[in-house]
């Protein structure tokens, strides 16, 4: 599912809401979840999983089209975790 088909069943469930102001409050959502994590936190959504943040290490790499050795800077990185009921749901 794309953001705007997301934005296209929501205002299909809510008719009292136009396409824009469901478009504005899926997007305020997502900017709010990139903002959390941004600053190094975490975002919980109960039932669904937990967004956060992973740190990886810096590293030894290769070009794979030279087998040139190179570094790898350490970077972080986004995490998905599901929650309990959608591991359910996906399992039954």
């Amino acid at each position: 599912m794309t953001r705007s088909e997301l934005i296209a069943n929501v205002t299909a469930s809510f008719p009292l809401l136009t396409y824009a102001q469901v478009e504005e409050m899926v997007i305020k959502i997502f900017d709010e979840i990139m903002e959390a994590l941004a600053k190094g936190g975490r975002v919980e959504l109960r039932g669904f999983g937990t967004f956060s943040i992973r740190h990886r290490n810096p590293r030894k790499g290769r070009n794979p089209r030279t087998g040139e050795i190179l570094m790898v800077e350490s970077k972080s990185v986004p995490f998905f975790k599901t929650g309990k009921e959608l591991r359910q749901l996906l399992n039954s």
